[in-house]
């Protein structure tokens, strides 16, 4: 499988491989962690694979976990010109799954990578046991739109060029806007986002994924009508500023086996502000849907909007 591999031990006493995988003839790297049912975590936007660190380690206990660096971030390769589209990146998905021996998987998804696990799922549904989707980009929120049009401009463009080399409180500042509290961003998490986008190549390839934004929520949405079967966990922070909670509504409606779960206090990263919470939810669902008894407490539904909350 693996090009090169080593072993790390510094993330909760558990260890971790790297691996790299050769993707469309390019490098696609991934942390690999645990033991069990294989689960595959894709990240969000700006997000690599490191930023699932401190949830690595409990969903390890139930997992084997495959965090993937998508090509064109992280510690994958940047491939100038690389097609970023929400398909795209679903079949690099699939061939990485090819070349680690995954004939299918349960997803753990958040943001974007949400988007590209439901894309993923609506087209190759062989692959695809169940899914834990956090905050999923979706057709039905709208909450990001007048910044991505920013993006998209010519001064966001330029801005987007700049923002790894802001000055450190400004990156904290921006960074901080993503958590339910600003002020508890988790030491390290600077390093993790802007490291990434300081690497040549990586913002070109986010705005390449902005740049297809629309067409591909409006492609989401007639797809969304090929993943009903997958049972799904939805889960959301109640201070989310990124993908509007209510859009999980009419998301919810696209399965016929759906769970939906909101975090209390929590933004758009709850991986990283509250990990034992999220993965204490993540298992408690996969664990039952893989037939197994559950992990931790009974969740509680809070009416009358069928959210389970701590």
């Amino acid at each position: 499988m693996a090009l090169a591999r080593w072993m790390l031990n510094s993330v909760g006493g558990i260890q971790m491989e790297k691996h790299w995988v050769e993707v469309e003839g390019h490098q696609m790297h991934c942390l690999k962690a645990g033991d069990g049912p294989d689960l595959v975590l894709l990240h969000g936007l700006l997000g690599t694979a490191s930023t699932w660190e401190p949830a690595i380690p409990g969903l390890a206990a139930h997992s084997t976990v495959y965090a993937v660096d998508a090509l064109g971030i992280g510690e994958s390769e940047r491939v100038p010109g690389i097609d970023a589209s929400l398909r795209a990146q679903a079949d690099r998905v699939v061939e990485f799954m090819d070349q680690s021996g995954l004939g299918s998987a349960d997803f753990l998804a958040t943001s974007h990578g949400g988007a590209v696990a439901l894309m993923l799922a609506a087209n190759y549904p062989s692959r695809v046991r169940n899914l834990v989707l956090h905050a999923p980009a979706n057709p039905f929120s709208r909450l990001a739109d007048p910044l991505i049009r920013f993006y998209l401009s010519g001064l966001g463009t330029w801005f987007a060029n700049q923002i790894a080399g802001l000055p450190e409180p400004m990156q904290a500042l921006a960074l901080g806007r993503m958590y339910g509290d600003p002020t508890q961003l988790r030491e390290g998490s600077l390093g993790k986002y802007f490291g990434s986008l300081r690497v040549p190549g990586t913002v070109a390839y986010v705005l390449s994924m902005l740049s297809c934004w629309f067409d591909d929520m409006g492609e989401l949405e007639l797809a969304l009508k090929h993943v009903c079967q997958f049972p799904a966990l939805l889960l959301w922070g109640d201070r989310d500023r990124a993908v509007a909670v209510e859009s999980a509504e009419p998301l919810k409606r696209c399965f016929a086996q759906v769970e939906f779960a909101v975090i209390p206090g929590a933004g758009h990263l709850p991986y990283e502000e509250c990990p034992e919470t999220f993965t204490r939810l993540a298992n408690s669902f996969l664990l039952r849907m893989r037939g197994q008894s559950e992990a931790g407490p009974q969740l509680v539904v809070r009416e009358p909007s069928h959210a389970k909350t701590f």
